[in-house]
C-alpha cells in the first residue's frame, strides 16, 4: 500500500477537566473536538506555499530531536526514522487548520499522525486496549514534550484514539462514553475565543514553580483536584447542580491561584460569571490565550453578558 493511502486525518481535542491538575494526578476528562483536523500530505518544495514550508522545516527540526533520543537510546516509540527523513526530502508536510496556542491539540495531533504513519509494530488505535493506553500515553508525552517542554501525552492520546477519555489518575485511563448532547437542553459548555494565541511551555513552568511551594501544593490537594474530581464525576453522572456547585469553587480557584494563565482582558467577564453565577469560566489548556471554556444552567440568560464575544456551544444538557 502506497505511503499516500495510509495517512489518516486526525481531529483536535478540547480537555473538558483537568489542566493542570492532572499534573499533580488528579482526574482528567478530555474530548475529541471534530471542528478542526490536521493530516500529514506531500508537497513540491520547489512551489510549495508559505505555508507548506514552514511546516516542512519544522518538521525536520522535530526528526532531529525525535533521532537524538533514538541514537541516545532513549526514544520510547519505535520510529522509522529513516523513512521519515527521505519523506521529508520529499516535501513532507502537516497540512491542518488546527490554530496553534488555542489549547486544541495542534502539537498532539501531529504527534498522533506521525506515530500513525512511522511507528513500527504500533499501538492500533482500533484494538488498543485499557493496559496499553499508560504505555502509549507514555510514548506520546516523549514526543510532545518536544513542543511544550513538559506534556501528560493527553492531547496525542486523544487526538490519536478521536474518543473521549476518562482519566482516573496517572497510571489508569480508559476511553467512555459521554452524557448525551440534548439540542434543546437550557444548559450548554460553550467556547469563547480570545482572539489570542497562549504559549505553553512557560505556564506549564511557571506552574511547576508554583508546586514548590508548600502552601500552594496544599491548596491543590484540599481545593483543586476535589473541585476537578467531583465536577467529573457529577458531569458524568448528570448531576448538573453538584456540577455547578464544584464549577463555581474551580473557576474561583483558577482566577485567584493562576490568573497569569488567565489573559488580563477576560479577567473582568471571569469575574462577572462568578458574581452573577450565569455562567462559569475554567480554561482550556493551558490557558495564556486561544478560547477559555464556559458552562451555564440557562445559555439564554449566559448569551447577554457574552454578547460581545465569540461563543461557539459545544454541549448542550
Amino acid at each position: 500500500m502506497e505511503l499516500k493511502q495510509l495517512m489518516q486525518k486526525f481531529h483536535s481535542k478540547i480537555l473538558l477537566f483537568g489542566e493542570y491538575s492532572v499534573i499533580q494526578n488528579s482526574m482528567g476528562l478530555s474530548i475529541p473536538f471534530n471542528q478542526f483536523e490536521g493530516m500529514l500530505d506531500f508537497a513540491d518544495l520547489k512551489t510549495a506555499t508559505e505555508f507548506q514550508q514552514a511546516s516542512n522545516k519544522s518538521l525536520r527540526k522535530f526528526y532531529v530531536y525525535l533521532r537524538r533520543k533514538q541514537f541516545l537510546g532513549e526514544l520510547l516509540a519505535d520510529l522509522n526514522l529513516f523513512r521519515l527523513r527521505e519523506d521529508l526530502k520529499k516535501g513532507l508536510f502537516f497540512d491542518s487548520n488546527i490554530p496553534q496556542g488555542f489549547g486544541v491539540g495542534s502539537s498532539g495531533a501531529l504527534c498522533a499522525a506521525l506515530y500513525d504513519l512511522y511507528a513500527s509494530n504500533k499501538i492500533s488505535r482500533d484494538t488498543i486496549t485499557k493496559e496499553q493506553m499508560p504505555e502509549l500515553k507514555k510514548i506520546f508525552s516523549q514526543m510532545e514534550s518536544y513542543f511544550h517542554g513538559t506534556s501528560s501525552g493527553m492531547d496525542p492520546l486523544i487526538c490519536y484514539l478521536n474518543m473521549p477519555v476518562l482519566i482516573e489518575n496517572r497510571s489508569s485511563l480508559g476511553t467512555i462514553d459521554l452524557p448525551k448532547s440534548v439540542m434543546e437542553g437550557k444548559g450548554a459548555i460553550f467556547l469563547i475565543d480570545t482572539g489570542m494565541t497562549g504559549k505553553t511551555a512557560p505556564l506549564v513552568e511557571l506552574f511547576l514553580d508554583k508546586c514548590k511551594q508548600n502552601e500552594f501544593i496544599d491548596m491543590c490537594r484540599k481545593d483543586f483536584i476535589p473541585y476537578n474530581d467531583n465536577s467529573i464525576r457529577a458531569f458524568l453522572k448528570g448531576e448538573t447542580k453538584n456540577l455547578f456547585n464544584n464549577l463555581y469553587f474551580l473557576s474561583k480557584f483558577l482566577l485567584e491561584n493562576l490568573s497569569p494563565m488567565v489573559p488580563k482582558v477576560f479577567q473582568g467577564l471571569w469575574k462577572t460569571g462568578l458574581d452573577t453565577k450565569a455562567f462559569y469560566l475554567k480554561l482550556c489548556g493551558s490557558g495564556g490565550g486561544g478560547f477559555l471554556l464556559g458552562f451555564t444552567e440557562d445559555y439564554d440568560k449566559a448569551k447577554d453578558y457574552l454578547k460581545d464575544y465569540s461563543v461557539k456551544v459545544i454541549h448542550r444538557f
